[in-house]
């Protein structure tokens, strides 16, 4: 803990060094000082406003993370199958990587309307890869000899999957997991500042912020949102630890 606490005093170091040493006075709204944005914005009047918009922006991310999870690990198990389902399928998960997300952000709300049906969809695309490799990539790694020993008691399909196969394949699901949970986060704010229809999420709060010149809300909006992906990544690394157990580590 020394070390990430030492890093985070020079952060905090240089961030008063650029508001007092580098700003003038008048051009200090371009970056307020630390306990400004604690004070005038985590403290301040629109405190309440910015932890309703996280709120809101968490929701989001987390259903299109269930909804990713759910479409992702199904696609890897159907591609687990065989080679030819693998080779026919993969092909597009790696499209859906590669396709602007932004650029389509247009049709979706077209598709969707603006509200929250089209965030969580956002999130989807977004958040939905990592699931889907390392999940495909866990399944495919189990040991020949536990596949070759299980075959010998001649078991059902789901009997080795839920068995042998996802146990097996726990740690890099988790991995993929953990990637996916700070993309769906990154995917819900992306879809605040498109579709700003319906309660604002904090992305909608950000954007408001930064036409208004608030400097204070706008860091401090920005840190909650950093922070809510921070959670999101600890959350599910915990459960990694909860799930899979520390013998992976060991």
């Amino acid at each position: 803990m020394a070390g990430p606490f030492a890093v985070f005093l020079l952060v905090l170091g240089a961030w008063y060094l650029v508001s007092y040493g580098v700003l003038d006075p008048d051009r200090r709204f371009l970056m307020p000082p630390p306990h400004e944005v604690i004070t005038d914005g985590l403290l301040g009047d629109q405190a309440d406003e910015m932890w309703q918009g996280l709120a809101r922006t968490a929701g989001v991310a987390l259903t299109g993370l269930i909804v990713a999870t759910v479409i992702g690990m199904t696609w890897a198990v159907a591609m687990a199958q065989s080679k030819q389902l693998e080779n026919a399928l993969f092909p597009y998960a790696v499209v859906l990587q590669c396709i602007p997300v932004l650029a389509l952000v247009p049709l979706v709300g077209f598709w969707f309307g603006f509200g929250f049906g089209a965030r969580v969809f956002v999130c989807v695309l977004i958040a939905l890869f990592p699931i889907v490799s390392n999940t495909l990539f866990g399944l495919k790694s189990v040991d020949p000899r536990l596949q070759d020993l299980f075959a010998l008691h001649k078991p059902g399909r789901w009997t080795t999957l839920r068995k042998l196969y996802f146990p097996a394949a726990m740690p890099a699901i988790f991995a993929g997991l953990r990637i996916s949970a700070g993309l769906a986060v990154v995917g819900a704010i992306v879809g605040d500042f498109f579709f700003k229809q319906g309660e604002p999420g904090i992305g909608v709060l950000i954007d408001n912020y930064r036409s208004r010149l608030q400097a204070p809300e706008l860091f401090a909006s920005i840190v909650l949102a950093s922070l809510l992906g921070i959670v999101f990544f600890w959350f599910f690394g915990w459960l990694s630890n909860r799930v899979v157990g520390r013998w992976y580590q060991k």
